[in-house]
């Protein structure tokens, strides 16, 4: 997988800093664009500056290559799945607890309306 997914001589420098520090600032992007009422696309732009910094963690702290399209693309990948998931979970709780009159949870990433 070392070259495929991540770069450095080890799995948990990847997941230290793409998992740990970037996962964490990619859900607390998506959760503030749900309470913002953003939109996807919005939340995909501010994922794609998220990922520049993640490769500069990556490049600053172990000495990976800023530049590498490759790497900058697994990254955002991983950054977009957990933003993503921020997102759809905060928008949830925002749709069940605010408008608990039309709407109950359905599962934890979706609601269904008050049948």
């Amino acid at each position: 997988m070392q070259g495929i997914i991540y770069e450095e001589a080890s799995i948990w420098q990847f997941l230290f800093v793409t998992g740990l520090l970037g996962g964490g600032a990619a859900w607390m992007t998506g959760k503030a664009a749900a309470q913002t009422w953003n939109t996807y696309l919005r939340l995909f732009f501010f994922l794609l500056g998220l990922g520049i910094g993640v490769r500069f963690i990556h490049h600053a702290l172990f000495g990976g290559t800023m530049f590498s399209l490759h790497y900058y693309i697994v990254d955002t990948i991983v950054l977009m799945i957990l933003g993503f998931l921020g997102y759809q979970y905060t928008r949830t709780n925002q749709m069940v607890t605010q408008y608990n009159w039309l709407y109950e949870r359905a599962s934890l990433l979706s609601w269904k309306p008050k049948g």
